[in-house]
C-alpha cells in the first residue's frame, strides 16, 4: 500500500506548521500622527526587518524602508520622506512606496519582502495609478496608504547558505518544507510518479478525481512540450 503524499501530509498540519510561536509581531499601519523609530529588529517570520516605533506612547511594529534609523521621526501626515506614511491621494507622482494597502485600513498588503517596490505613475479622480514590481500597473483607492521608500533587506537571499544543513534549519524556522524532492525520484511507494525503472504513470488526472489520486496535471487542455 504505500505511504501519504507529502502533500497530504503538509495538509494535516502536524509537521509543517509554520512555528507562528516564535515569530514576534505583525506589521500593520495601527497608530497615527507623529512619532519615532525605537529600535530595527528580525523577526523570524520575516527576511526584511522591522522597524519598532512609538506614536504617543504606542508602540507599533512596522516594514522597515532603506535608509531609516533608530531614533527618525516619522509621521503618518507629513511630506513624501524615506518612513512616512501617507495615502496615495498625498504621495506625488514618480515616488518609490511599500507596503501598501489594497483596501482603505487594511494594515498594508503589497510590496512587503526585501528589495521590492511600486511607483505611482498617476492620479485619477479618487483612484491612484500604481506600477508594481512585476510591471503591471494596479488602480487603488486614494484612501490607501503606503510607506516611502523601498523595503530593507534586499541583498539577504543573495547570501548563500554555504551548508545543505544551514538551509535546512533556515527554512524550518519558517515553517517550509526542505529539501524539496521530484515525484519520479522518489520510491514506488512514496509516490505515484516514483521508481526509475518504471514507466510511471499518465501525469493527466480528472479534475473529480479524490484527494490522494490528484497529482500532476488536472484536467490539463493539453500536455507535453510548447511549441
Amino acid at each position: 500500500m504505500g505511504k501519504q503524499l507529502i502533500q497530504q501530509r503538509r495538509g494535516k498540519g502536524s509537521v509543517f506548521r509554520a512555528p507562528s510561536h516564535r515569530f514576534f509581531t505583525d506589521s500593520k499601519y495601527k497608530a497615527s500622527g507623529e512619532g519615532f523609530i525605537v529600535d530595527i529588529i528580525h523577526d523570524s517570520a520575516r527576511y526584511c526587518p522591522l522597524m519598532v516605533t512609538k506614536f504617543k506612547g504606542v508602540r507599533e511594529f512596522l516594514i522597515a524602508p532603506q535608509g531609516v534609523r533608530v531614533g527618525n521621526k516619522i509621521s503618518y501626515d507629513g511630506d513624501a520622506k524615506v518612513g512616512n506614511i501617507l495615502s496615495l491621494e498625498k504621495i506625488p507622482e514618480g515616488t518609490q512606496i511599500c507596503n501598501i494597502e489594497i483596501a482603505p485600513k487594511d494594515g498594508g498588503k503589497i510590496c512587503r519582502s526585501p528589495g521590492t517596490f511600486a511607483t505611482v505613475i498617476g492620479h485619477e479622480k479618487d483612484r491612484c495609478i500604481i506600477t508594481l514590481p512585476s510591471k503591471a500597473s494596479k488602480k487603488l483607492s486614494n484612501k490607501c496608504r503606503a510607506t516611502i521608500g523601498i523595503v530593507a533587506g534586499a541583498g539577504q537571499k543573495m547570501k548563500p547558505f554555504l551548508k545543505a544543513g544551514a538551509r535546512f534549519y533556515g527554512q524550518k524556522a519558517k515553517g517550509r518544507y526542505y529539501p524539496v524532492v521530484s515525484a519520479s525520484a522518489m520510491n514506488v511507494v512514496a509516490h505515484p510518479f516514483g521508481g526509475k525503472t518504471s514507466p510511471g504513470k499518465p501525469r493527466s488526472i480528472s479534475r473529480h478525481a479524490p484527494p490522494g489520486k490528484k497529482v500532476g496535471s488536472i484536467s490539463p487542455k493539453r500536455t507535453g512540450r510548447g511549441k
